[in-house]
């Protein structure tokens, strides 16, 4: 919720008091001008002082009463109209403040007798000048309030619009399963239909899981590390019957990081990756191995095989390319992901510690 506030505070006491000093400083030039031209005498000096010396102290005055009086008042806690009259009384009670302040320091300079409200005159005529400037002042203000209101807006709709466009783009990523792997799943449940029919019962079921697990119904971005082994077990479950002894599986997480938080769909993609590149010709002894450790504040991720090592000049396919692109959207730059031949061939991902 944007909140609408009109606020007369643009900066320090000093620098308010500075520009409003120049603005009062140059209302009483403007009247000092003005009232020259009506003159028969033309422009006199003296009157000019006096006239910026009123102008400033009036214009000093009202400004630092408004602002004092808005640090304790404001729209949302008295109405509308009621800080519209406060404002207006301020704004006389500034133009009292400063013209006897005037009039007191006239009297030093002059050495004249100073009588505390006894200026008629001179409280008619600055009366009516002081209610236009301040609702030309008032004016701005809200307009100014309205404006960066709109301006707020804008940049929350743009907030939400980011968000809605990360959130979409999260969806898509973990809802992607290697088309390959469902047809060698499938192929591999066909085959056991006959030869074991518990067996490939069990592998249904366990693909089924997997599915749920990346449809992802909570729309959630992160799961705890303990989920995450354990689909990725289930993936592994599935695999190990196409795989057979080839290849050697083992996940070993720290326990302390069981109901830490990582990206959901994490492990999966990288994992397969590595069995279609790196172990697709392996024919024994192969090994795939995947660590989660914590390291000072963060969590680091490794997965090691020993098959074909990385190309120097490695094109990301899916599994790569998604893992980049969700911690790009999670993490922003805050991660780390490391490719590496020696000394054994692995790929680290260091996120922050939740």
């Amino acid at each position: 919720m944007i909140e609408k506030r009109l606020s007369f505070k643009e900066g320090g006491l000093l620098k308010t008091n500075i520009k409003y000093g120049i603005i009062g400083i140059l209302v009483g030039l403007a009247l000092s001008l003005l009232f020259s031209l009506l003159n028969p005498n033309g422009f006199q000096i003296k009157n000019a002082l006096l006239n910026i010396l009123f102008s400033l102290f009036i214009t000093l005055s009202i400004a630092n009463i408004v602002a004092l009086t808005q640090k304790y008042f404001c729209t949302e806690k008295i109405g509308f109209w009621r800080f519209v009259w406060l404002y207006y009384l301020c704004n006389l009670a500034g133009l009292f403040v400063g013209i006897e302040l005037s009039y007191m320091i006239v009297s030093l300079i002059f050495n004249v007798k100073y009588e505390l409200a006894n200026h008629l005159d001179d409280y008619k005529f600055s009366t009516f000048i002081c209610l236009i400037i301040g609702t030309l002042i008032l004016l701005y203000h809200f307009q100014r309030v309205n404006a960066e209101t709109a301006l707020q807006a804008k940049e929350m709709d743009l907030v939400k619009l980011n968000q809605l466009k990360t959130e979409v783009e999260l969806q898509a990523l973990q809802s992607k399963i290697n088309p390959h792997f469902l047809y060698n799943a499938l192929n591999s449940i066909v085959s056991l239909i006959h030869e074991d029919p518990d067996k490939a019962e069990d592998m249904t079921l366990k693909l089924s899981k997997l599915f749920r697990y990346s449809i992802n119904t909570m729309q959630e971005n992160y799961c705890t590390v303990r989920e995450e082994v354990e689909i990725l077990n289930t993936y592994l479950d599935i695999e190990k019957v196409r795989f057979g002894n080839r290849i050697n599986f083992s996940i070993n997480a720290e326990e302390e990081l069981a109901e830490q938080k990582i990206p959901r769909f994490l492990l999966q993609p990288l994992v397969e990756n590595a069995l279609k590149h790196g172990l697709k010709d392996v024919l024994e002894n192969g090994e795939l191995k995947v660590a989660i450790k914590q390291i000072a504040n963060q969590i680091v991720i490794f997965i090691f095989d020993n098959g074909l090592p990385f190309p120097e000049e490695l094109v990301a396919g899916y599994g790569l390319q998604s893992t980049f692109d969700k911690l790009q959207l999670l993490y922003q730059n805050t991660y780390d992901l490391q490719i590496n031949n020696t000394p054994e061939k692995h790929i680290k991902i260091s996120i922050p510690l939740t």
